[in-house]
């Protein structure tokens, strides 16, 4: 009989705990499951690679090789985009001893547009995500006289700061913040040509001065169009954990 009363009031103690237990709260990542977000979508290199993967195919079905493809260099270096005498004309002046060969350039063609692997570095108090957007093209430099003179392998990165905000009604999405050319990421090469050095000096200056701007004057608008069609599920997942502030973006 006594064994069986022990037993009665062993169970109830038990009941209490467990009735106690469900009252605390949940540790965060349940109180995020808890709204149905498969736990899969919670992994960081889940949400981290899923991010990457839509801005990437974004950005292509977007159509941003051929974006780059058709930038008006040659029109841009030739007006300097409104100055007076145009900016090929005013660098050309540096070096006398080129001109009548630059002079006579007929067309910058652009080749082998591409949109390398994507970057993603979280901000140290985790409320932002910094997005590198590495690109590469080649230049093809034609000249009246000679034809070809150069050809060129181009790299440039684009870096896109992604913010998450809430709306009045409380709804949480993701902005673009900053979008800016990576200082000091233009990188030119040779490939092939047979102009002299202070040509080739000449092009990579004229390169360094219109370029980053160009390309970031395309691509950052096609990153804005992509982050209003990502998908609501994994907006809402990254959106709620910068929101937060946590770490989900790993470090390798």
């Amino acid at each position: 009989m006594f064994q069986i009363g022990g037993l009665v009031v062993f169970c109830g103690l038990l009941a209490q705990t467990t009735a106690l237990l469900d009252t605390l709260p949940l540790p965060l990542d349940q109180t995020l499951l808890s709204d149905g977000t498969p736990a899969q979508d919670l992994s960081p290199t889940d949400l981290a690679g899923s991010l990457t993967d839509a801005l990437s195919n974004g950005l292509l079905s977007e159509g941003l090789l051929g974006i780059l493809e058709n930038l008006p260099l040659l029109n841009i270096l030739k007006t300097g985009g409104g100055t007076s005498g145009g900016l090929l004309e005013g660098l050309l002046g540096k070096v006398t001893s080129v001109v009548p060969l630059l002079n006579n350039i007929i067309d910058i063609k652009i080749t082998n547009p591409q949109l390398l692997e994507l970057g993603l570095v979280q901000s140290p108090e985790g409320h932002r995500l910094y997005v590198t957007i590495p690109l590469g093209i080649n230049l093809n430099v034609n000249t009246l006289l000679v034809g070809r003179l150069l050809k060129l392998a181009v790299k440039l990165n684009i870096t896109a700061e992604i913010l998450a905000v809430k709306n009045e009604q409380g709804k949480i999405h993701l902005v673009l913040g900053d979008c800016i050319h990576s200082p000091w990421s233009l990188q030119i090469s040779l490939l092939n040509g047979f102009a002299p050095l202070p040509v080739q000096s000449l092009v990579s200056s004229i390169l360094n001065e219109v370029l980053p701007e160009l390309v970031q004057g395309e691509v950052c608008p096609l990153v804005n169009g992509v982050l209003s069609q990502l998908d609501v599920t994994l907006v809402h997942s990254i959106a709620d954990l910068l929101i937060h502030g946590l770490e989900f973006v790993i470090k390798v």
